[in-house]
């Protein structure tokens, strides 16, 4: 099972440290970890993706919300949320390999953003699953390089909320 953390600390050196830490000492895994300021430069989100039991999952949570640099937790599943990765990768092609890849693109709506005589660089913009289709149907093609941010999240509008 899956949950997507979004938690808001203090901008300040050394929390990305501090909440690592802990995901570290309980033996939790990260998934995915992204984190940007806010509209308030004093405020930062990480957006958190982890895997685990019930148990685990809750624990997650209870010990981000006694960290002290924490303002807020916030928990949702991928259901419940809009998901985004951006992919750049950086792939070999020649003339047999070039017309298939720019058909890939077309297909999973990626933009090549770079070119030379013997290399492209793709960006996409995606969910992670979308992302990941793309990455294996270029199975064949020379990859050279890749990055990938990890998974941005947020949860879908709702009148309620």
């Amino acid at each position: 099972m899956k949950r997507i953390y979004s938690v808001l600390v203090e901008n300040r050196a050394g929390v990305l440290c501090k909440v690592a830490g802990l995901f570290w000492r309980r033996c939790f895994n990260i998934d995915s970890l992204a984190v940007g300021e806010t509209d308030d430069r004093k405020v930062s989100n990480m957006i958190i993706v982890s895997a685990g039991d019930k148990r685990t999952l809750e624990q997650i949570e209870k010990q981000l919300n006694k960290k002290l640099d924490v303002i807020k937790v916030k928990t949702f599943d991928e259901t419940e949320s809009i998901n985004r990765e951006l992919l750049l990768l950086k792939v070999k092609y020649n003339r047999t390999t070039r017309r298939d890849i720019m058909e890939n693109c077309d297909i999973m709506g990626a933009q090549i953003v770079d070119m030379s005589s013997t290399t492209m660089m793709i960006q996409m913009c995606d969910t992670p699953e979308r992302v990941q289709i793309f990455l294996n149907s270029l199975k064949g093609i020379s990859i050279v390089e890749i990055s990938r941010t990890g998974t941005l999240a947020m949860m879908k509008c709702s009148d309620n909320k």
